[in-house]
């Protein structure tokens, strides 16, 4: 199945708070989307990414992250990516964010469910484990993360034949981003001394409390010595960065070899 309910229920309180929306990541996500006038956004969350425009289905099996959609959303229904309560063909377009690598078992047969119900564009934010696991956070300090995103992240091609064809965009990660996402830490070290910022990302929720405090108390220390700024400060000028963040975009139609 999808992500127990459980998992969220325990990690999702304050998300709102930390992942707002990053109006570049909006814009990309939403021209691949192509305007539709019907959209179902699978593990919706608190809809921070979801247009404004479209009939909006939002489906989120969590209560917590449910309750964090602010009043001009849909409410969400409780269902999973396994297991669409949509018809073939019923929505214009299909949107996943960030979700994919919560669905567990159901990853691949939730993104042919995705294809199955959207007549137009799916498309699929999603991480890339191989590129994310070469950040300094998970190469220096956190390994047990880019070990666990390898189990959890399919690869942006292995989603792509999942589509039948899709194109692979690369969605380098601002510096100033509002999304405090974990890709997001990479220019900020001094977020990982901070629980809320910690808590509102899957990678350190999913973490035991050991891994978590080794990994802060490796981090306090090398701000503290200079050792981060000496290997890392120059990131720091760095206005985007690629952390692995990918957009797989598949339409309609048939797509050609994805890129």
């Amino acid at each position: 199945m999808t992500a127990s309910p459980a998992r969220y229920d325990s990690i999702g309180h304050g998300y709102s708070r930390f992942r707002q929306q990053d109006p570049r990541f909006a814009a990309r996500i939403h021209a691949a989307l192509e305007d539709p006038a019907t959209l179902v956004n699978v593990g919706a969350g608190a809809g921070s990414y979801e247009p404004s425009g479209p009939h909006v289905i939002a489906i989120e099996p969590s209560d917590v992250m449910a309750r964090q959609r602010g009043p001009s959303r849909p409410p969400a229904i409780r269902a999973t990516a396994g297991c669409l309560p949509l018809h073939d063909d019923s929505v214009d377009a299909a949107m996943a964010v960030l979700s994919l690598h919560h669905w567990d078992a159901e990853r691949e047969r939730g993104v042919r469910e995705m294809r199955r119900v959207a007549r137009g564009p799916v498309v699929i934010l999603t991480y890339d484990p191989e590129v994310s696991a070469q950040m300094w956070l998970m190469a220096d300090y956190l390994p047990e993360v880019a070990t666990l995103d390898r189990r959890i992240f399919p690869p942006p091609q292995t989603i792509a034949a999942w589509l039948g064809g899709a194109r692979i965009e690369t969605v380098p990660i601002p510096a100033d981003t509002p999304d405090r996402m974990l890709g997001a830490f990479w220019a900020h070290p001094e977020w990982v001394l901070d629980a809320g910022a910690r808590n509102a990302t899957s990678g350190f929720a999913r973490q035991s409390e050991q891994v978590v405090q080794r990994a802060v108390a490796a981090v306090a220390r090398d701000l503290g010595n200079g050792s981060w700024e000496a290997r890392y400060g120059h990131l720091r000028g760095l206005p985007a960065f690629d952390a692995g963040l990918r957009l797989v975009i598949a339409s309609g139609a048939a797509q050609g070899p994805s890129r």
